[in-house]
């Protein structure tokens, strides 16, 4: 049989091939999923690292290591997230939005985590949210308190564990109209950025619907993170209103306390300290007398009595040598939070490590317990969870701070039914 030369450099060239590929391994099969990279978001240096940021990196860190061995009580007993271990990819919130957003972008496309929990600044967590909605990854805000977060529009996979700050105002109004029902007058002092702006917002519409005979003498706006507060506080003084109310936070808030409390103010009105359990342990008896202390939820010293509270209690004071405060108890929901809802979706997909999607709908509607009770995501189409809010009074016994006068308000009282923005619902019942 006659080949030409062109057919038999083809037939060469084609055997060669096919010896290669006889040759060739065959392509590995992919590995299964050997762990579980969470981002952990929080400030760690500047203004908001002490009372919030590194108390709730704490947290992380304890349940991360707590999951990972196994240590933590039922239901969250099972070995790290449904066996697979925890890793944590910590990085600082500071810094401005734009530069959140990109460190936001690098946690995902560059680090790979699978989840993201952070950020106690409200103007963060607007800004990442669409850009987590972008990306598809799961998102949980473990502090920002902006009830904006889901009015704007809708969310698939940002979610938030603990209620938002129309709760601290309406808790604050309702505690106000129990223990000082015959106040006439209110101003307030707010940091002027979106947290600022809606919980000042939510005050004066929860007033109008609990308390309307009270009229507003003065709202003051300073700027975030500005540290000096004399004229505020003068122009507070001047107004001489029956109640303040501020939902200053972290470092700005304990200046606040230092610097008006010597000229008087807290004497004068009665102070309402939407967040100010966070400083409790820092401050103690500089914290004036009478003062009215929220913790954003049943957090920190209004956790209610359980072994899993006791559990997290201790072994965060084991290992840090201080108490959780409220953006400890906040982190430690939301951590949980995950957990179940990790293990809850890896069941459904046959015990294989499930994605975002999957993640996202068994956490939708979830009902679970943490530290600070029982929270349900019966808000905005299952992603905004509610909780009971509480506020009481400082005293001072034997050089001690103490908390008397609680008093406890269930989660429907202080946030609006799904489907109804705050101020609407606000609005609606006056």
């Amino acid at each position: 049989m006659m080949f030409s030369k062109k057919l038999l450099v083809s037939l060469v060239l084609g055997a060669s091939v096919s010896a290669v590929q006889a040759q060739a391994p065959a392509a590995a099969p992919t590995a299964a999923p050997t762990e579980v990279k969470i981002g952990i978001v929080s400030f760690l240096s500047g203004p908001g690292a002490a009372p919030f940021g590194v108390p709730a990196r704490n947290t992380a860190e304890m349940l991360a290591d707590a999951f990972n061995n196994a240590k933590a009580p039922a239901p969250y007993n099972v070995k790290g997230f449904g066996g697979l271990p925890v890793k944590l990819v910590v990085i600082d919130e500071a810094g401005s939005p734009t530069n959140v957003v990109t460190e936001y972008r690098n946690l995902v496309q560059r680090d790979k985590v699978d989840i993201v929990i952070g950020y106690v600044s409200s103007g963060n967590c607007l800004a990442v949210a669409p850009i987590a909605e972008e990306l598809k990854t799961l998102t949980l805000m473990y502090d920002c308190g902006s009830p904006r977060l889901f009015e704007e529009s809708p969310k698939k996979y940002v979610f938030r564990a603990v209620n938002h700050a129309t709760a601290d105002s309406v808790g604050a109004a309702m505690y106000i109209k129990a223990i000082k029902p015959t106040a006439k007058t209110y101003s307030g002092i707010n940091q002027n950025y979106a947290f600022g702006q809606d919980s000042w917002s939510d005050f004066q519409g929860a007033v109008k619907m609990v308390m309307p005979q009270l009229q507003e003498k003065t709202s003051q706006m300073p700027k975030l993170f500005a540290g000096q507060y004399s004229a505020e506080i003068s122009s507070l003084l001047e107004s001489k209103s029956d109640v303040i109310h501020s939902s200053i936070w972290g470092g700005d808030m304990e200046a606040f306390i230092l610097q008006a409390g010597p000229r008087g103010l807290f004497k004068q009105s009665s102070v309402i300290l939407t967040g100010g359990e966070v400083s409790m342990f820092r401050l103690g008896t500089k914290i004036p007398e009478g003062t009215i202390i929220g913790a954003r939820g049943p957090y920190g010293v209004y956790a209610p009595k359980s072994a899993l509270n006791d559990w997290y209690r201790s072994n965060v004071i084991d290992r840090y040598n201080a108490p959780p405060n409220l953006a400890a108890y906040q982190m430690a929901h939301t951590f949980m939070a995950t957990k179940l809802a990790f293990e809850k979706a890896m069941a459904a997909n046959g015990g294989n490590k499930p994605n975002s999607d999957q993640i996202a709908d068994a956490m939708r509607g979830m009902t679970y317990e943490g530290p600070g009770g029982v929270h349900k995501f019966n808000l905005s189409n299952g992603h905004q969870a509610t909780a009971e809010m509480v506020y009481g009074r400082v005293k001072h016994v034997n050089g001690q701070i103490q908390l008397v006068d609680q008093k406890r308000f269930a989660p429907e009282q202080v946030m609006p039914p799904d489907g109804v923005k705050a101020a609407d619902w606000m609005a609606s019942k006056k």
